[in-house]
């Protein structure tokens, strides 16, 4: 049985990085880089999207990683919030909107499946996880 080792190895983990980065790029421009408080915002939900698939992964238990998945699916809306904002005062274009959106609707969908699959696991550690789930690999995509 392969296991997973690394959070690095996780999709939800490699396509939250994805939109990290697009919500940076985006934020980055324009009025959008003026506005400090909606960027800052913004940028800060990216990151806990990140960073509580890290820190559940590395908790070692399905439990506290449910958890720390919750929270992460909750700040992938809070992204998508904060997109519809942008695109409400036209920082951002319905085009740029709906890219942005779908990707983390993705992330979230990705997310909901790894919480589904843990719940129902009889193991008690992620490590041992099989990965021919879709949101698990071994491949280093990024």
């Amino acid at each position: 049985m392969s296991t997973i080792k690394r959070f690095e190895d996780l999709i939800c983990w490699q396509k939250a990085r994805v939109l990290n980065v697009e919500v940076y790029k985006i934020s980055a421009l324009g009025n959008f880089n003026t506005d400090y408080a909606l960027k800052d915002q913004i940028r800060r939900a990216s990151i806990s999207i990140l960073s509580n698939i890290t820190e559940g992964f590395e908790r070692n238990g399905n439990k506290e990683f449910i958890q720390f998945l919750t929270i992460a699916k909750a700040s992938c809306a809070e992204v998508r919030c904060q997109l519809y904002i942008g695109s409400d005062i036209n920082y951002i274009s319905k085009e740029e909107l709906q890219k942005l959106i779908s990707t983390a609707e993705e992330v979230g969908r990705i997310i909901s499946g790894l919480i589904t699959h843990l719940k129902s696991s009889e193991l008690k550690g992620i490590k041992f996880m099989e990965p021919e789930e879709p949101y698990l690999t071994n491949e280093k995509d990024n």
